[in-house]
């Protein structure tokens, strides 16, 4: 399997491409990674070196990958945050060429917005530019709840209101919708929900909730998820392998004690997850 991840990089730590590769190939599977950030670190740390790449240069690259003559070889994309709504309309722009090589590709678009706690962090247009452009074209999205919310224009404060939402945002266009972290009325203090549907049903994992807060942990589930999804035709499957990985990569962090996500040092957890949750179905 080939896949193009369009996302952004930092030097330092593990988000974006530098969250979502290295799960992806230790998995088998060929990744084309083009960056539309290049950092040094993720922006948590409050500061950090590098820049925002231009529209073009997104173009550029995919162009020449074209040259090549592989595009037909790209079995899915996956795009993640999107530093202008400039880049996104490169990223569209890739999907459609790597769909004309390959009609049977598939697009994942984790449409980053913002989360709970810290509202919108992207620039103004994203989140329109999401909603409006992005998400009807997508095959799968991969939302957290705050993002979920914003795209049905509702709040999930249930779980019956959560599978509401998830309804609404397939009228949207996307046939498949994994939510990496969700918490209702429903959900135990000590837990944490993932939800994903498709035209199958609405299924379930729930995880311990660890005492960690980490970035890239949701670019990493949602690359597993679309690769899992891909390789087994089988939503629920997928949820539960990238559930049990994650789960597994983030206690590793846990007891470590680091602020960045341990994905090599708990690598094995990407095969072989130690503690393995299964998903059940909701709807």
């Amino acid at each position: 399997m080939n896949l193009l991840s369009i996302q952004s990089h930092v030097a330092y730590g593990h988000v974006g491409n530098a969250a979502a590769v290295f799960p992806l190939q230790r998995l088998g599977i060929e990744v084309w990674p083009i960056h539309t950030v290049q950092f040094s670190n993720h922006t948590g740390y409050g500061s950090w070196k590098g820049r925002v790449f231009e529209a073009d240069v997104i173009r550029e690259l995919v162009q020449g990958i074209a040259e090549r003559e592989v595009l037909g070889e790209c079995d899915g994309i996956i795009s993640g945050y999107m530093g202008s709504a400039e880049i996104g309309e490169a990223i569209l722009d890739t999907v459609v060429r790597v769909r004309e090589a390959n009609p049977s590709a598939h697009y994942c678009c984790d449409p980053v917005i913002g989360d709970v706690g810290r509202g919108v962090f992207v620039r103004p247009g994203i989140p329109e530019f999401m909603r409006q452009r992005a998400v009807p074209v997508a095959d799968f999205i991969t939302p957290n709840q705050f993002e979920l919310d914003y795209l049905a224009g509702c709040e999930t404060r249930s779980l019956a209101e959560a599978c509401a939402a998830v309804k609404a945002v397939h009228a949207l266009g996307p046939r498949v919708i994994l939510v990496t972290s969700l918490h209702t009325q429903e959900t135990p203090d000590d837990a944490i929900d993932l939800i994903a549907s498709d035209p199958s049903g609405i299924y379930r994992v729930r995880t311990p909730r660890l005492p960690i807060s980490v970035n890239g942990a949701g670019d990493a589930v949602a690359a597993l998820f679309f690769a899992h999804a891909l390789r087994l035709d089988a939503v629920a499957d997928a949820l539960g392998r990238a559930a049990s990985s994650i789960f597994g990569i983030l206690r590793r962090t846990a007891d470590s004690g680091s602020r960045e996500i341990q994905l090599i040092a708990a690598q094995d957890e990407l095969i072989a997850p130690t503690k393995p949750f299964e998903a059940e179905q909701i709807a």
